[in-house]
C-alpha cells in the first residue's frame, strides 16, 4: 500500500467519563437524540431502577445473582462496586459493533475508565467536568437523589475523581445550559481521531 492510499479508519472505543454530577448521562443522551452514528453501550447494574429510567435503554437492571454469573463467565469488559451496587460493561456489545465497523461509546465512572484503559490501551478517554469543585457540589446537591450520607460520600468521591484527569486523553468542561456545545466538542474529538495518520486499534 502506498502512502497515498486512502485507509479506512478503525472503529474507536470512546469512553465518556468524569465525576458524578458533571452531566455524563446528559451528554450521551443528547448524542443519541442527535442520532450520532455510534453504538451506545448499555451498562449492566444491580442498583434499583429510578422512576424515569427504562430497562435496556438506560441500563440493564439485573439481580446480584445474574451479575455474579456474568462475572464468572467473563462476559464483562470491566465491573466495579459503585456506591454499594455493581456496574459492568458487557463485552459482546462492543465486539458486535466493531464487527460492523461502528464506533462504540460507553459511559463509565472514572474507576471504570481506568480499567478499560488497562484492558484496551488504545481506547479514547474523554473526561467531562464542570467549572469548579463548588459547582460540582452544587449540582450533586440539587439532584436530590441520595440520602444525606450517600450525598456526602458521592461528593467526597467526586472530588477525588477530579484528581484523575491525567489518566485521560481529552477534557471538556460541560458548562450549565451549554450541553450542545459539549456534545459538539465530543464529536469534533472523534472526527479528529479518525483523521490521524496513525489510527487507534482496539482489541478485546
Amino acid at each position: 500500500m502506498s502512502e497515498f492510499d486512502l485507509r479506512k479508519p478503525n472503529p474507536l472505543l470512546i469512553v465518556i467519563s468524569g465525576p458524578s454530577g458533571v452531566g455524563k448521562d446528559s451528554v450521551v443522551q443528547r448524542m443519541k437524540e442527535r442520532e450520532f452514528p455510534f453504538h451506545f453501550v448499555v451498562t449492566a447494574t444491580t442498583r434499583e431502577k429510578r422512576p424515569a429510567e427504562v430497562n435496556g435503554r438506560d441500563y440493564f437492571f439485573v439481580s446480584k445473582d445474574e451479575f455474579a454469573r456474568m462475572i464468572e463467565e467473563n462476559e464483562l469488559i470491566e465491573y466495579a462496586i459503585v456506591y454499594g451496587d455493581y456496574k459492568g460493561i458487557p463485552k459482546e456489545q462492543v465486539r458486535s459493533a466493531f464487527a460492523s465497523d461502528k464506533d462504540v461509546v460507553m459511559r463509565v465512572d472514572v474507576q471504570g475508565a481506568e480499567t478499560v484503559r488497562k484492558l484496551a490501551p488504545e481506547a479514547l478517554l474523554i473526561f467531562i467536568t464542570c467549572e469548579s469543585e463548588e459547582e460540582l457540589e452544587k449540582r450533586l446537591r440539587e439532584r436530590k437523589t441520595e440520602s444525606p450520607d450517600s450525598l456526602s460520600l458521592r461528593i467526597a468521591t467526586a472530588r477525588k475523581e477530579l484528581q484523575r484527569l491525567d489518566a485521560f486523553d481529552y477534557v471538556i468542561i460541560n458548562h450549565d445550559f451549554h450541553l450542545d456545545d459539549t456534545v459538539d466538542k465530543v464529536r469534533a474529538i472523534i472526527a479528529a481521531e479518525h483523521l490521524k495518520v496513525h489510527h487507534r486499534t482496539v482489541t478485546l
